[in-house]
């Protein structure tokens, strides 16, 4: 009996971690379709975006910390401080890059962040890349290429910021697993006080009227704020293979939701490269190492 009990309160925890980081991820899909609600530019976007994502965020960490809050900002460190720049500069860009292109483009193109994280890791921590790791590279750089090739859909700028996003987030998972022990929640709540700090001077935040208040609260408390409460509870509970696979709903629904309710059809080979970018991250999360129990500080974060 005992034995059973154990076994079953094993599964309700593995199937209460796959649902939350679900959650999460459908609170990331909801990036796109709310940002195209907004009509205002692209600086004042990413400053209200980073306010309201940086009070939830904030709350978060004192709830978590038991009232530490000091505490908890100050052991981050400089690492701490290079990954809030590293999650300030994807989450601006990936703003920015919805400005330029489709929500499918970009969210296709941010996909390939684990495999060039694998990658980096090479480079810097010296970690092996295994066959696995060679092929899922190769299959993403193919959808990438495709989705490149898709006529009258992407843009220079579009293009080149939401790889920008995929860049930072990888070196961004890098720095979390040279640094295991870095917070990522004070970090990312630092993130978004960077991005308040830095456009404020671009910002117009005069210019912001209700409805535009509400759908920055949107996607400041809901899609980052509430996203990122929902992976911290579940990443704890699943190995972070499961973790890679279950988030990849963001990318997979990110344009559903804009066809849905804006009518943006993502072109034919944008689709399919996307379709190719998926297939590479499942290859690559499959082969991935089970996480330590109870530590979520290596999971990435939401843009």
């Amino acid at each position: 009996m005992t034995t059973a009990a154990v076994a079953l309160e094993g599964s309700r925890r593995q199937r209460r971690g796959q649902i939350y980081v679900a959650l999460a991820a459908v609170a990331w899909s909801s990036a796109g379709v709310l940002q195209r609600q907004l009509t205002l530019d692209t600086s004042t976007q990413v400053f209200g975006r980073a306010v309201f994502a940086g009070v939830a965020l904030l709350a978060f960490v004192a709830v978590a910390e038991r009232g530490g809050v000091v505490r908890a900002f100050r052991s981050v460190g400089v690492a701490g401080v290079v990954v809030a720049l590293c999650v300030a500069t994807a989450s601006g860009s990936f703003i920015a890059a919805l400005n330029h292109t489709s929500v499918a483009r970009v969210l296709f193109i941010l996909a390939v962040s684990p495999v060039l994280a694998a990658l980096l890791a090479r480079v810097t921590l010296g970690e092996p890349i295994t066959r696995r790791t060679v092929v899922a590279m190769a299959l993403a750089l193919a959808g990438v290429a495709l989705m490149l090739g898709a006529p009258g859909e992407g843009s220079l700028a579009g293009d080149g910021l939401a790889f920008l996003t995929a860049l930072a987030f990888a070196l961004m998972i890098v720095i979390t697993r040279w640094r295991q022990d870095v917070s990522m929640a004070p970090a990312t709540c630092l993130s978004q006080a960077i991005l308040v700090v830095a456009f404020l001077p671009f910002a117009t935040p005069g210019e912001i009227g209700g409805t535009d208040v509400a759908w920055l609260a949107a996607l400041g408390v809901g899609q980052i704020g509430l996203g990122f409460a929902l992976l911290t509870v579940g990443a704890r509970l699943i190995p972070a293979a499961q973790v890679g696979l279950i988030t990849l709903l963001e990318v997979v629904l990110g344009p559903v939701w804009v066809w849905l309710a804006l009518d943006e059809r993502p072109a034919r080979l944008t689709l399919v490269g996307g379709a190719i970018v998926i297939v590479a991250i499942v290859i690559q999360t499959r082969g991935a190492p089970p996480s330590k129990p109870d530590d979520e500080r290596a999971f990435p974060t939401p843009h």
